[in-house]
């Protein structure tokens, strides 16, 4: 049965349920007024009088009305046999007085009784026990029973919505199937078996490591690059002042070249020159 399918299982569960009457009717329990009241069933005329629990009268007696309408057998079994013990010792009681010869009974005779009615007793007794005994098995077998049909009903329910559920999940498989052959193209590291998946998580903790060191070493180093990047900037400025200083100088002796002023700083220059050529000249040095 572990093989087949929830649907073909409970498809077998509903034909047998056909073939052979709800689970629930045949399951109910037995009446026991059934054999006495199953002759008269044709001609039973409910009277008013009539005990609305009685189970001559109930398609499917719950225990409650069970446990009433036995209560109720058992106060009328116990005024019948009141009544038997009555009507028997009367009569014969009757007999032995106008039996011929009278039939009188000896104190050795009560004693004998006695005996005998104390074996029976005692037999009863032992019939009771046993009774009892049998009575909690069947009560035990009985909530067995329920607490089994009750998971039955259960498994019944589950079993009707599996197929279902189990359509739901395969085609929810299919879609992440279809997915993953989708993004097989895209992304072949996601495809690598095991061993290849450990070497390639190894190979990028590795990376990630010497990525983690290189950042370590450069947070170290930010503070020295940072002071060494302070002065480059003062000396930046400085010379930035100088520029300024030695372009606005050059746009100066531009402009009094252009106006015809003379600073001496050409004729200095072209005297420099001169003497320049002179010692050259004077010493032998080629220029």
């Amino acid at each position: 049965m572990a093989d087949q399918n929830p649907a073909g299982l409970l498809e077998q569960l509903q034909q047998q349920e056909k073939e052979n009457g709800e689970l629930n009717t045949r399951l109910a329990i037995i009446r026991i007024s059934e054999p006495i009241s199953s002759s008269n069933v044709e001609n039973y005329n409910p009277s008013p009088s009539k005990r609305r629990s009685d189970v001559s009268v109930i398609d499917n007696p719950s225990p409650a009305s069970l446990e009433a309408d036995l209560t109720h057998y058992k106060e009328l079994f116990s005024k019948l046999r009141f009544s038997y013990v009555e009507q028997v010792t009367k009569e014969k009681f009757l007999r032995a007085i106008v039996g011929d010869p009278p039939l009188v009974v000896g104190h050795n005779e009560n004693i004998e009784l006695e005996g005998q009615l104390a074996e029976v007793k005692a037999a009863l007794q032992a019939r009771k026990e046993e009774v009892r005994v049998m009575i909690e098995e069947m009560e035990k077998m009985g909530r067995d029973l329920a607490s089994r049909y009750k998971n039955i009903q259960t498994q019944m329910t589950q079993l009707s919505t599996l197929p279902e559920s189990i359509e739901n999940l395969e085609s929810t498989i299919a879609g992440l199937r279809a997915k993953q052959v989708a993004n097989m193209g895209s992304s072949s590291s996601q495809n690598l078996p095991l061993p290849a998946t450990l070497s390639l998580v190894a190979e990028r903790e590795a990376e990630l490591a010497a990525l983690n060191r290189q950042l370590a070493a450069v947070q170290n180093a930010l503070p020295r690059k940072a002071r060494e990047a302070e002065a480059m900037e003062r000396e930046l400025g400085v010379l930035e002042r100088r520029r300024s200083e030695a372009t606005m100088q050059a746009r100066e002796a531009q402009r009094m070249k252009q106006e015809g002023e003379s600073d001496g700083l050409e004729e200095m220059g072209r005297w420099y020159r001169n003497a320049e050529e002179t010692l050259k000249k004077l010493v032998g040095v080629e220029g």
